[in-house]
């Protein structure tokens, strides 16, 4: 009789632990479950004679992979760190545009976090993931704002509905029930004891019809109303692009055993962008 080896269970207290896929044992000619082991990385390799001298050219290579034409992959990370408590954040975003001086994404930079992190800390990083090639680029570096003219030439680009939200969304900050507001405007204006009991009762039955998002749909018709049959959306002031300047860009091909490739292209030399070729480093670092 055959007999399937249990998977291991998690220390107590770990929700997850070890995460992986089956192992087939397929010796002797049977079939054996085996405990899950972590994911290989088998489907190519990096060496050096690879790569381009331009980092920006390697870049343009792997993104135009048609292996990744359905796999979004403009999708990145974007961590920046506020200072001086030194605080990390990440969210997702999307590269727009890679010009002379750097990767450039496009955001709301009056009321985000990330704008609050930048104005104290012009450092920030990208990292792109690309599952189907099993390749990782990494992008250290400095920020910048784009133009008012370069954001408006991507802001005509977006659809209608972008455009308005863009305009709607005073972006992290907090959106407060409208059951709430209402019943605290009808208790002060009122000042009637019985108007205040309705007002709260119209609270508890409303509390779960809206969690705030009536306060920021009620912004997006008042921005509605205002450009209604208005084709150009000017870009808002308090939008727009954002470059990060590399000072290092890392290209990590994925390998069996973890030994994987990488390679770290450090700028040495030049202005990118101002009419001087930047010169780089590369060099091969241990996985």
């Amino acid at each position: 009789m055959l007999h399937q080896a249990a998977p291991p269970k998690p220390p107590k207290g770990k929700l997850i632990f070890a995460p992986g896929h089956p192992v087939s044992d397929a010796s002797h000619g049977l079939q054996r479950d085996q405990p899950p082991r972590a994911a290989q990385f088998s489907h190519s390799k990096l060496r050096r004679s690879d790569l381009s001298p331009d980092p920006f050219v390697q870049f343009h290579s792997w993104f135009s992979d048609p292996l990744l034409q359905a796999a979004v992959p403009e999708t990145v990370n974007l961590s920046t760190a506020s200072l001086p408590n030194g605080r990390v954040s990440s969210r997702i975003v999307y590269l727009k545009e890679l010009d002379a001086r750097g990767f450039v994404i496009y955001s709301n930079f009056g009321t985000s976090r990330k704008s609050r992190d930048i104005a104290t800390n012009k450092n920030a990083s990208l990292c792109f993931w690309w599952k189907p090639v099993e390749r990782q680029v990494r992008v250290e570096g400095v920020v910048e704002r784009v133009s008012a003219e370069e954001s408006q030439l991507y802001f005509d680009t977006r659809a209608r509905g972008s455009r308005i939200g863009a305009w709607a969304s005073q972006q992290t900050s907090v959106l407060e029930p409208r059951s709430s507001t209402t019943a605290t405007t009808q208790q002060k204006a009122d000042g009637d004891p019985k108007a205040a009991a309705e007002a709260g009762q119209e609270v508890a039955e409303d509390e779960d019809e809206d969690d705030g998002r009536a306060a920021l749909e009620a912004r997006v018709r008042e921005v509605e109303a205002r450009f209604e049959g208005q084709e150009h959306i000017p870009v808002p002031p308090f939008w727009g692009g954002l470059r990060i300047i590399p000072e290092t860009i890392e290209f990590w091909q994925g390998r069996e055993s973890r030994l994987h490739d990488r390679f770290l292209y450090t700028r040495i030399g030049g202005d990118l962008g101002q009419g001087g070729e930047a010169k780089w480093k590369i060099e091969r670092l241990s996985p």
